[in-house]
């Protein structure tokens, strides 16, 4: 007679990968320095996109505080911030930031969607280092 537990596949250390082996890969040394990179050109880009919306560049510096702020440069109050928290209403709420930002800065929808939302620095380059200029009122 058979049991259930003969019936289940028997996984070992050599059919799994061992936990620190995915850590390991995870945060291997090439990806902390291109999350650094992109951190640090992050970093920039909203430095200037904070100082032209008039507020600190320093600010652009701290994580979550620069969501904050960056929330408020888009019209809305920065405990919205918050709902970045939340899965899928985070999604969708910074599509919304993205397009009001976007829109402070004179920029249409489809600026605001694919290059502040789906490829942020490369959009925060263009409006802190263009010709965009912020307006409190959009």
């Amino acid at each position: 007679m058979l049991s259930a537990i003969t019936l289940m596949p028997r996984f070992d250390s050599t059919t799994l990968p061992d936990m620190t082996d995915i850590y390991a890969q995870v945060f291997s040394g090439t990806t902390s320095i291109f999350m650094l990179i992109f951190y640090v050109l992050l970093v920039i880009a909203l430095w200037r996109v904070f100082t032209k919306a008039g507020y600190a560049g320093i600010l652009a510096l701290i994580p979550i505080v620069n969501v904050i702020f960056l929330v408020k440069i888009a019209g809305m109050s920065g405990w919205f911030a918050l709902l970045y928290l939340i899965p899928i209403v985070g999604w969708v709420f910074s599509i919304v930031v993205a397009i009001k930002l976007g829109g402070r800065f004179g920029k249409g929808g489809v600026f605001s969607f694919f290059l502040l939302w789906l490829l942020p620095i490369i959009g925060y380059f263009i409006i802190g280092y263009g010709s965009a200029r912020y307006s409190k009122a959009a």
